[in-house]
């Protein structure tokens, strides 16, 4: 409505900011304090549960306080969603991303923990977990893709506000280079265990993989029977090495930025065409070959197939119609596609 596309109307206008500022202050009641200075939301599974995906969730919080949402807590204290925002980001950055510091033997920099386990009774850290990769030692990649795109979209967010905005918060540059140093981690990892077509499998340490010889080395082959592709990794990655390009070329490092955003672009031409794309005008989805859950069994099966292939899933759909409106826009000189105001 802001940007004129659909016709203004005050009183819907202001119907969608009350939607926005509820759902942002609900999401952030959702809360596990770890220490007086961190804390995280936590998924469905409970208390205990940090999840990689909720990083996506902080563009509702982000929204909301621009629209001067708190949350209102017990003895209504007033709870900042910014404060919220940050503390949930840097409390998944400490756990769920690594950075080949020696925090484990399997700290590889920029892999990624798809869940965090916490004691609820002290708050205390206690060790990885997954709900829907092959294990807490490797990366699910839609995982990884959640992390990349979070990090990367924040970071454009947080660049914008005013150095004001975060008094009593923290350093408004070291907050910003922790942003770039999650994403730019997780985007050198997702580079480095993804096939030559951007497209990856759905989990770095999935066994099939050992059966397929050099994969990383030529594109990914989502009709083989030793593991699926997950296109909707892709499809989520893409959109965050796209915008983490812009950031960093916002903040004066050309050369960086105009290699990830080649890269996203690279990711954007392969879904767009077959095998990925659905041309079949009979088919409810549009994009092919994503992973759902795999652990649980839960994604189609084709018929003389010994893994999933070939159907969409609403992670996949959704994500690849938003890179598109993304790169659309770019192309065409139209306003940025951004959340936040």
């Amino acid at each position: 409505m802001r940007e004129g596309r659909i016709e203004p109307d005050p009183w819907q206008e202001r119907f969608y900011a009350l939607a926005l500022k509820v759902s942002g202050a609900v999401q952030a009641s959702r809360w596990t304090r770890h220490t007086p200075e961190l804390g995280f939301i936590y998924s469905f599974n409970g208390p205990h549960s940090l999840f990689a995906d909720t990083i996506r969730s902080l563009r509702a919080l982000a929204l909301a306080h621009q629209l001067g949402q708190v949350l209102m807590g017990e003895g209504d204290r007033r709870v900042s969603l910014l404060l919220r925002l940050l503390q949930h980001a840097e409390t998944t950055a400490r756990f769920n991303v690594y950075f080949g510091t020696g925090r484990d033997t399997y700290d590889v920099r920029g892999r990624v923990a798809h869940e965090s386990i916490f004691n609820v009774n002290d708050g205390a850290y206690r060790c990885p977990s997954s709900q829907q990769g092959f294990s807490p030692f490797t990366t699910w990649t839609r995982g990884l893709a959640w992390i990349l795109c979070g990090y990367a979209e924040q970071l454009e967010f947080l660049a914008t506000l005013p150095e004001g905005a975060f008094e009593g918060l923290g350093s408004q540059a070291r907050i910003l280079d922790r942003f770039v140093e999650v994403a730019q981690a997780t985007a050198d990892f997702y580079l480095a265990y993804t096939p030559t077509d951007g497209v990856p499998y759905w989990d770095t340490g999935a066994p099939g993989l050992a059966r397929l010889g050099d994969y990383l080395a030529r594109p990914a082959d989502p009709y083989h029977d030793h593991e699926p592709a997950d296109s909707s990794a892709a499809a989520i990655a893409a959109q965050g090495l796209v915008r983490l390009g812009h950031a960093l070329t916002a903040r004066g490092e050309a050369e960086a930025g105009r290699l990830y955003h080649q890269a996203g672009l690279t990711v954007a031409r392969t879904l767009l065409d077959e095998p990925y794309l659905s041309t079949d005008a009979a088919h409810e989805g549009l994009l092919l070959h994503s992973v759902y859950h795999r652990p649980n069994g839960w994604d189609y099966m084709p018929p003389e197939r010994k893994v999933p292939g070939g159907e969409s899933s609403m992670w996949g759909d959704y994500h690849l119609r938003e890179l598109a409106l993304l790169l659309l826009r770019e192309a065409e000189g139209k306003p940025y596609l951004k959340f936040f105001l």
